[in-house]
């Protein structure tokens, strides 16, 4: 009996230590503001109402950022909120979740009962995005700067096909490009490909910063990198990317992330 109780427990170990940790999905919404009123309109509805709400559904840590300054101007005004979902069952319904909170409603009425004349914001965007294998759950970076000077860089790498596509994402998880930068110390929050979204076939990650300084020499330590310099000259990793936006991000004051 002493043995099969060994036996057993040794059993759970290996297969607790051998189970992967679960894919999360993300969800990507992205508020398009033309005005200061409707950028303080969402503002007030996302720190007062929508991400308490999440966090009543059981979403603990929730990201909300805006573009630094010199990004406004090429790509417009835009809020960013980031999503992790345990699953797309949760992703479904949580729709539904929310319909049913009445404190959102008390909370959100600004926002969610604007009239068709005095709109909360000019367009809303959603991207919905599968983790990868090399980083399966997001991660909370730890920065000690003010918020204010923290970078967080949301960087978008489309293929020309979905083949070509595949091929970066594999660079990332079998050529270990998210070990490299973990090595280095890039913070990241995420790495995904995107399943469904305007620009596609696409992926996407994030990776963050203590302030502007310190992202330039993350970058040029990943340049001159050996791994990064062997990896990149692989013949099967070459011309997987044909397009990159970088965007540079600031989380405001009541971001999780």
């Amino acid at each position: 009996m002493k043995h099969f109780l060994i036996l057993v427990v040794c059993a759970f170990a290996f297969t607790s230590a051998t189970v992967a940790p679960k894919r999360e999905y993300y969800e990507i919404k992205i508020y398009h503001i033309s005005s200061k009123t409707q950028e303080e309109r969402v503002d007030r509805y996302l720190k007062d109402a929508y991400l308490p709400a999440l966090h009543r559904a059981g979403i603990s840590k929730v990201g909300v950022f805006k573009p630094v300054e010199a990004d406004t101007a090429h790509f417009g005004k835009r809020i960013y909120v980031l999503i992790p979902y345990n699953s797309l069952e949760q992703f479904v319904k949580l729709a539904e979740t929310l319909q049913k909170d009445k404190q959102l409603e008390t909370s959100g009425t600004d926002y969610l009962n604007a009239p068709f004349n005095d709109l909360p914001y000019a367009r809303l965007e959603s991207i919905l995005l599968y983790s990868f294998s090399g980083m399966p759950q997001m991660e909370v970076p730890k920065h000690s700067t003010p918020v204010t000077e923290r970078i967080y860089e949301l960087r978008s790498y489309e293929g020309h096909t979905e083949k070509i596509s595949k091929n970066k994402i594999k660079m990332f998880n079998d050529g270990d490009e998210v070990g490299l930068f973990k090595r280095l110390g890039f913070n990241a929050v995420f790495y995904a490909e995107v399943i469904a979204g305007s620009r596609m076939p696409n992926l996407m990650y994030m990776t963050t910063f203590a302030n502007k300084a310190s992202r330039d020499e993350h970058w040029k330590a990943f340049s001159s990198d050996p791994q990064w310099k062997t990896l990149s000259g692989m013949a099967e990793y070459k011309n997987n990317v044909s397009k990159i936006d970088i965007f540079f991000l600031h989380p405001t004051e009541y971001s999780d992330i």
